[in-house]
């Protein structure tokens, strides 16, 4: 039973009938669920099977005492509430009691209002303790973060090592699609780090100019350009003893990695506009979809700040090449979405889980938790089923696994084709492709850009 309620489970233990009977009519009566028992024995028995919030036990009984049986209760559940009652009270026995753990002791003959009160108390105490307990636990969880879930052997070895490194202040380099979970991952290693009690501060390199960028990062003075009316710390000093996550790194200008660099090199960041530069104790974690090896030798990544931030490198496989994790990930997301709009639908069926499985996600998870969240939004019954899916997904699970002769399509091409799907579908409509597509408008026009048909959408 759980403490969130003023009510509770009581058991009851006495070999002598009457008292049982008196005190089970007194608990049922302040509106509790009673379980009785008439030996020490057949209490240690409710005990091992049976979840209680208050235990009333006579302290002396053939065979199985009370002390034993309050023994058994605290072992069982640390936070149960032990009323010793017996016919011989004396001082020393009372003292004994409440050092070996009770929360009361009454003599016989007991009055029904000492009985009501503590109980009253007991219940009380016991939900205070149990609602601590969850709340602590919430919190836990909340600092944690989200949990990264999967089955894959690679993905598994992935985590292992991110836990072991994570305790260290070595910089981490994540690679990976757009959509694979890398802010994600940044955060399980800041999480895990002694640094999680300080801020973990996140920016996409790619989606900001320079000059936008260089504010964002490193800050400004107050004057020091036109509209500065007031100082700005950048992100590297807000993060100050904690984890700075440059998203898509890749996309950063030769000019701006050339001031990273010399704040990862000096330990120190100076604003725009000012005279000094203030020293930081930050952690780096990079993220980047691209081959940054493969920058830097085209002359379009500095090799020196790749050394810098690469010192491990971690990376995150595509979804397609994880297909295990389908399920798991649809099942999570679901749970997560009908929580957070208050929705009856708690599984999927058949069809509709069979096609979620048999799609590549070129949106990569990002993509699967769209599709999720968009059917428990249409959801109007306890079942996810296929007519809350978007029905070119289903008309493409079926287009795409179809053979070209006798050769099947490269994943590429069936990547290029559904964007190419979409885009139409949303009368070339960037943002609305996007969103169908479940990724952002930057990761959509790289993608375009890269097979070389972004020209069309203009």
């Amino acid at each position: 039973m759980s403490g969130d309620f003023i009510t509770g489970r009581v058991l009851i233990v006495d070999d002598e009938a009457t008292a049982v009977a008196n005190l089970a009519h007194v608990c049922r009566k302040e509106g509790h669920e009673v379980v009785t028992r008439t030996s020490g024995g057949g209490a240690l028995e409710a005990l091992d099977h049976e979840a209680f919030d208050l235990v009333f036990t006579d302290l002396r009984m053939e065979e199985v005492d009370g002390m034993a049986v309050m023994r058994r209760a605290l072992e069982t559940d640390p936070e149960i509430a032990v009323v010793l009652i017996t016919g011989y009270a004396t001082l020393d026995s009372a003292v004994a009691a409440m050092k070996a753990g009770a929360f009361h002791y009454i003599a016989k003959p007991f009055r029904l209002a000492e009985v009501r009160e503590v109980m009253r108390n007991a219940i009380e105490m016991v939900s205070l303790k149990r609602e601590n307990r969850r709340l602590k636990r919430c919190l836990a969880e909340q600092r944690q973060g989200p949990s990264i879930i999967t089955r894959h052997p690679d993905m598994q070895r992935l985590l292992d090592t991110a836990s072991r490194i994570a305790p260290t202040d070595t910089n981490v380099l994540i690679s990976g699609e757009s959509g694979t979970g890398k802010e994600l991952l940044a955060r399980f290693i800041h999480n895990q780090s002694d640094r999680r009690d300080a801020p973990f501060q996140a920016i996409n390199c790619g989606a900001l100019h320079d000059d936008l960028l260089a504010n964002e990062l490193f800050g400004h003075e107050k004057g020091a350009y036109t509209g500065a009316n007031v100082a700005h710390p950048g992100l590297i000093e807000a993060t100050r003893g904690g984890t700075l996550f440059l998203d898509e790194i890749g996309e950063m200008s030769l000019a701006m990695q050339i001031k990273l660099l010399r704040v990862i090199q000096e330990r120190e960041v100076r604003r725009l506009g000012a005279t000094r530069a203030t020293p930081v104790d930050i952690r780096l974690i990079a993220a980047t979809h691209r081959d940054l090896r493969g920058e830097v030798k085209k002359g379009r990544f500095r090799q020196d700040l790749y050394y810098r931030l690469d010192v491990v490198g971690l990376h995150l496989p595509a979804l397609v090449r994880r297909r295990e994790d389908i399920p798991l990930l649809a099942h999570h997301f679901l749970r997560k979405h009908a929580a957070r709009m208050g929705k009856t639908v708690g599984e999927f069926d058949g069809e509709a889980l069979a096609v979620l499985d048999d799609y590549d996600y070129p949106g990569n998870i990002r993509e699967l938790e769209n599709l999720v969240e968009r059917g428990v939004a249409l959801s109007q019954g306890e079942r996810f089923t296929v007519r809350e899916l978007p029905w070119a997904l289903a008309e493409r699970v079926v287009h795409v696994v179809r053979e070209e002769g006798d050769r099947l399509p490269t994943l590429e091409e069936r990547e290029i084709e559904y964007i190419r799907y979409v885009l139409e579908k949303c009368n070339r409509n960037r943002t609305h492709a996007a969103k169908v597509l479940g990724i952002d408008r930057v990761s959509l026009w790289r993608k375009l850009k890269r097979y070389g048909f972004d020209k069309e959408t203009e």
